[in-house]
């Protein structure tokens, strides 16, 4: 028996021990979708990571264990159900999301913006000053555009849809690309290579 798969097994027996003793508090899994891999995590009060890539970044991983300790465990069937919604929205099945998200480990601020932007309809824009002023930081603009760069549930909380004042797309953790996809989406039209024009928005 190589000692790749020992180590696998001692690890399946480490989290099914987890489990049965109630220290599982986040499970995790990595789902295909169109976008390429997405990593979600999921606690005991909701979404907590929905990432781009196959593995989380070192600070997202952090957060986790801040909020919930070290039982971050490998959960298909827990997080089955958030890849389901997600994959609904981008089949153009769902437009908005029934989950709970859980923004525990961010700041007070961060958790202003992020409730702010959660609130900008399917196929609508804003702006990065829009979304400071609806969160009570109206002069915060570079201050919420970092909040939704370091989004910890982007697709759900639907960063997006926020735009510079002057229609550029600003920026996006999953992308330039990716957000071109997600807003062509939503608008079922090609986005203009500058992005909008206030006028057009």
């Amino acid at each position: 028996m190589s000692v790749d798969t020992l180590v696998a097994e001692a690890r399946e027996r480490l989290v099914a021990r987890a489990k049965r003793e109630g220290l599982a508090s986040v499970g995790y899994a990595t789902f295909t979708t169109d976008l390429g891999p997405l990593w979600i995590a999921v606690g005991p009060r909701g979404v907590l990571t929905i990432h781009y890539g196959p593995e989380p970044g070192v600070s997202e991983l952090a957060r986790l264990v801040r909020a919930y300790g070290p039982g971050v465990v490998p959960d298909e069937k827990r997080v089955s159900p958030v890849a389901s919604q997600v994959e609904q929205y981008l089949s153009r099945r769902r437009q908005r999301f029934d989950l709970d998200v859980d923004l525990r480990g961010l700041t007070p601020f961060q958790r202003r913006i992020l409730r702010a932007t959660a609130r900008v309809p399917y196929g609508e824009l804003t702006t990065y000053a829009d979304v400071a002023r609806r969160a009570g930081s109206g002069r915060a603009t570079r201050a919420a555009g970092a909040a939704l760069g370091a989004n910890p549930v982007p697709i759900v909380v639907p960063c997006h849809r926020v735009v510079a004042s002057d229609g550029s797309l600003g920026g996006y953790a999953g992308g330039l690309r990716t957000k071109r996809r997600l807003l062509a989406l939503e608008r079922e039209g090609d986005v203009p290579k500058g992005g909008w024009p206030p006028a057009r928005r």
